[in-house]
C-alpha cells in the first residue's frame, strides 16, 4: 500500500498537474488527496467519457493529464477513447479501478465488468498494468506510461486494485459551483414568420469573422458543424471533431483551463448537446473566462437524415442559466454570437442560436487532412509541444 502523495509527487515530475474523474470507493483516498492538493487541478466530471475528453483537451495543449474512473465507467468512456484520443493521438494517463476482479468478492453489478476490464482495454488498443502498490514500483510504471505515450500519442492505463492507496480524509468539501450563478440570461424573442432564419453556414461565417486566428481556437462538433466550418475557412486554429459525439464542450474545457491565454470557442449541435447534457453543468462550474459555448440548434440530426431531436421541447438557454453559465443568450440572429463573445469576459458564456435546417446543394466538404494532421497543425499554431 502506498500514500496517494507518493504517486502524485512522482507523477508531477512527468508534468501531471491536471486530473479529471468520477469517484469510486477504491479511488477515494487518491481523489481526496488530489482535490485537497493546492498544486493540482481537479475536475469532477459528470461522467467518465467527459473526464476523458477534458484530459484530452489538456493533452491538446501539450500537457499531461489523468482521467480517473471505476471500471464500470469504461462503458461511458469508449466513445472518446476510440474516436477522440485514438483518432487524434491525444495521450492521457488512465487510472481505472478493478471492481469485480477475479480474486475480489464484490457486488453483483461488478461481476461481468470485472471479468472483461482488461479485455476491453486491449480491444481499445490501450496497454495497461497494475497500479503500483509499493513506492519503489511507481517510477517504473510512470516511465513505461511515458514511453508509450511519447511513442504512440495514445493513452496508457494503470488498473488499480482494492486497498492500493492508504486512506485519506477529504478536507475540501466545497462545491466548485456554490458561489456561481447566471448573471445574464436573455431568452429568445419570437421570430417574425416573414423573417428568414440563419443557416448554419451564415452563423459560422459570422463567428469566423469575429474571431482572431492568432489568439483563439474553434472546436466544432462532429457532423455538419465541423464540415461547414471547414468549407468556410480552413484555419490553423480550427479543430473538426470526428466521432466522440457530445464531447466537444469537455474537450474545449480542458484546453481552456490549460491555456488561459487563448479564447476557446466550442461549436455544438442540439443532438450532440443532448447526448452529454451533464457536461453543461461541468462547464458552468469550472469554465474559465476564456471559454465560450455556441449551440447551433436546428431541431434535427441533419447529417444522418434529418431525424428530429427533442430540442423543440426544451430551452438550452434556460438549462445553461440554471447550470450557472455566467452569461447566457438565446435567439435567432447573428448578434447572439457577438453577445456570447463579449459575455465570456465574466465567465463561461453560452449562446443558444436557433438556425434553419438544410445544407448547400453542392453538399459539404470533408477535411482533406487527417485528424492527426489537423491536431498537429493546431498544436503548432498555439505553440504547444506535442506530448
Amino acid at each position: 500500500m502506498i500514500q496517494a502523495r507518493d504517486f502524485i509527487d512522482r507523477a508531477a515530475a512527468y508534468g501531471y498537474g491536471h486530473y479529471a474523474g468520477v469517484p469510486c470507493s477504491f479511488l477515494t483516498p487518491f481523489i481526496n488527496t488530489v482535490i485537497d492538493a493546492p498544486d493540482l487541478d481537479y475536475i469532477s466530471a459528470a461522467n467518465e467519457g467527459d473526464a476523458v475528453a477534458i484530459a484530452a483537451g489538456q493533452a491538446l495543449a501539450g500537457q499531461r493529464a489523468v482521467a480517473m474512473m471505476q471500471n464500470s465507467g469504461l462503458g461511458n468512456a469508449v466513445s472518446p477513447l476510440t474516436s477522440l484520443n485514438w483518432v487524434f493521438r491525444l495521450p492521457i494517463l488512465l487510472i481505472v479501478t478493478w471492481r469485480g476482479a477475479p480474486e475480489v468478492s464484490d457486488e453483483p453489478q461488478h461481476a461481468l465488468m470485472g471479468q472483461i476490464t482488461t479485455d476491453m482495454l486491449e480491444t481499445m488498443d490501450i496497454p495497461w498494468e497494475i497500479f503500483p502498490d509499493e513506492v519503489d514500483a511507481i517510477d517504473g510504471a510512470l516511465a513505461r506510461a511515458e514511453a508509450h505515450m511519447t511513442d504512440t500519442g495514445r493513452p496508457y492505463c494503470l488498473v488499480m486494485k482494492k486497498n492500493t492507496v492508504a486512506p485519506a480524509e477529504l478536507v475540501d468539501t466545497a462545491s466548485p459551483s456554490q458561489s456561481r450563478g447566471a448573471i445574464t440570461y436573455r431568452p429568445a424573442p419570437r421570430r417574425a414568420p416573414d423573417v428568414p432564419g440563419l443557416s448554419r453556414g451564415e452563423a459560422l461565417e459570422h463567428l469566423v469573422s469575429r474571431t482572431d486566428t492568432a489568439h483563439s481556437v474553434i472546436i466544432a462538433s462532429t457532423g455538419y458543424a465541423g464540415r461547414t466550418l471547414y468549407g468556410l475557412a480552413d484555419r490553423p486554429n480550427h479543430l473538426y471533431m470526428v466521432g466522440s459525439m457530445g464531447c466537444a464542450p469537455s474537450l474545449g474545457l480542458g484546453l481552456a483551463i490549460a491555456r488561459p491565454d487563448l479564447k476557446v470557442i466550442v461549436v455544438d449541435g442540439d443532438g450532440a448537446a443532448l447526448m452529454r447534457l451533464g457536461a453543461m453543468s461541468t462547464l458552468a462550474a469550472y469554465g474559465p473566462t476564456n471559454l465560450a459555448h455556441l449551440l447551433l440548434d436546428n431541431g434535427v440530426h441533419e447529417s444522418t437524415g434529418g431525424q428530429a431531436t427533442v430540442s423543440a421541447g426544451l430551452s438550452f438557454g434556460a438549462i445553461a442559466a440554471a447550470c450557472g453559465y455566467r452569461t447566457t443568450y438565446e435567439g435567432h440572429e447573428r448578434g447572439v454570437i457577438d453577445q456570447m463573445l463579449a459575455g465570456s469576459s465574466q465567465g463561461p458564456a453560452f449562446a443558444h442560436l436557433h438556425i434553419e435546417r438544410g445544407v448547400p446543394e453542392a453538399g459539404l466538404p470533408r477535411p482533406s487532412a487527417t485528424p492527426v494532421e489537423i491536431r498537429q497543425r493546431l498544436m503548432a499554431h498555439i505553440g504547444a509541444v506535442s506530448a
